[in-house]
């Protein structure tokens, strides 16, 4: 019963932290799924959304502008991985390992040390929900409505005739190239936006704990991984609806996972091997089963 207790007691929190993360496994789905791209830029895009919020609420500005500037650096982020890629014909991973690296010396000198609290300031809680700015409930409502609402713009873009060149170029980049759309142009964009998605989770998480730390990003590529995972096998992605809607059915489950987890005596050091292994069993079971299948064909 013990377990049950401390397990609901956790649902909140890690409700509000898997809602926080979606936006992160959304800027994943895009590169993965969308652009057929393998990157890990959102490891670097999402301390750099924390750090240019918190140096921006620092030196005075409202919370709106400091997320709005985050979103642009993660844009930024994205598009340099992109361009890498383009211009020196790199591995895309390479590429985001790179990006990466450099994003840990410059979040450091955005914040000039490597972390900042903001307790003392003003953020996206307090300005929008006043009274309410502390109250689970209302946050965890909060960040679901701005997630919804960056997840309905983003099926809005995908269906205007650029944001199908994008896919287009996703699914063939020959055929893409034959009818005249430029490569470059669109694999910067999408990656771009991928960035700017992550560094948007990164700036709202660093307001929600009123924290930000350069090392905030370790392990979030695989954490948004297994939660695009788990949407996946969950509604799948047939139609781009539920490609879109996995990210964050994921998330919300993944974290639901991880309190369980913790309420069953697991140390939170433990969760990185748990996340890996639970990766590892999402995309190694569906291939033991089908050479399962094909041996028991042949026999």
């Amino acid at each position: 019963m013990s377990i049950l207790q401390a397990y609901y007691n956790l649902i909140p929190v890690t409700l509000l932290q898997g809602v926080i993360y979606a936006f992160v496994a959304l800027g994943i789905m895009i590169p993965f799924r969308l652009l057929s791209f393998p990157d890990l830029t959102a490891e670097g895009s999402f301390p750099l959304g924390a750090s240019v919020s918190a140096a921006v609420l620092a030196a005075g500005a409202d919370p709106v502008s400091a997320t709005a500037l985050a979103i642009v650096a993660g844009f930024a982020a994205g598009a340099t991985t992109a361009l890498i890629h383009r211009i020196f014909r790199l591995n895309t991973l390479l590429c985001g390992i790179l990006v990466v690296t450099m994003l840990y010396s410059i979040d450091i000198r955005i914040m000039g040390k490597p972390n900042i609290p903001l307790f003392t300031y003003d953020d996206l809680f307090s300005i929008f929900l006043g009274d309410w700015s502390r109250s689970l409930a209302a946050r965890i409502a909060f960040v679901s409505a701005i997630a919804i609402i960056c997840t309905i713009a983003l099926y809005c873009f995908l269906k205007t005739e650029m944001g199908l060149a994008l896919r287009a170029v996703g699914a063939s980049q020959s055929m893409a190239r034959a009818q005249g759309l430029s490569i470059s142009y669109y694999v910067v964009l999408g990656i771009g936006i991928a960035g700017a998605l992550s560094a948007l989770g990164g700036s709202i998480l660093a307001q929600n704990q009123s924290f930000a730390d350069v090392n905030m990003g370790f392990g979030v590529l695989v954490n948004g991984l297994a939660s695009l995972i788990v949407g996946e096998q969950l509604i799948g992605r047939q139609t781009l609806a539920r490609q879109l809607a996995a990210p964050l059915v994921g998330a919300v489950i993944y974290y639901q996972v991880v309190s369980f987890a913790l309420a069953l005596g697991m140390q939170p050091s433990d969760l990185k091997l748990l996340t890996g292994l639970f990766v590892l069993a999402l995309l190694g079971l569906p291939l033991l089963k089908g050479r399962v299948a094909r041996t028991d064909a042949l026999a």
